[in-house]
């Protein structure tokens, strides 16, 4: 069976390995991943953390997933998904009763609940707490 994950994964932590081999029991897992300039535009001046050639490295490196793709737009995003012909999604929690682009193309889309305390926006701002000490 073909999974869909997809996110910007700038800070990688264990949240997102848990996402990643949840999502590979499943199937097999490609990743489509935000273009730098997406996240900027997204999250702000000071992202991504990490580059997208060095996102997707990582990415490709864990066992949990088979491919990797990126997108620039929403409609890039459709067409990769479009392309991919996936069967299930497979997404966040906090997403439940909100859009998300592309879930027309799944069968099913999976909610994942996140793991308490992981999150790269909490990581980021422990680190810049830590570091204005």
């Amino acid at each position: 069976m073909k999974v869909w994950v997809n996110g910007s994964f700038d800070v990688l932590h264990r949240g997102h390995i848990e996402l990643l081999r949840y999502a590979n029991g499943w199937g097999r897992v490609r990743v489509g991943i935000d273009t730098d300039e997406r996240i900027k535009k997204l999250k702000g001046d000071n992202r991504p953390m990490n580059s997208l050639k060095d996102r997707k490295f990582l990415l490709e490196s864990i066992k949990y997933v088979d491919s990797v793709v990126y997108f620039n737009t929403n409609e890039g995003l459709e067409n990769v998904i479009k392309d991919w012909g996936g069967k299930i999604m497979i997404i966040g929690s906090d997403y439940k009763n909100k859009h998300i682009i592309g879930s027309h193309f799944f069968e099913k889309i999976i909610y994942f609940d996140r793991i308490k305390n992981y999150s790269t926006t909490k990581i980021l701002e422990n680190e810049k707490n830590i570091s204005n000490r």
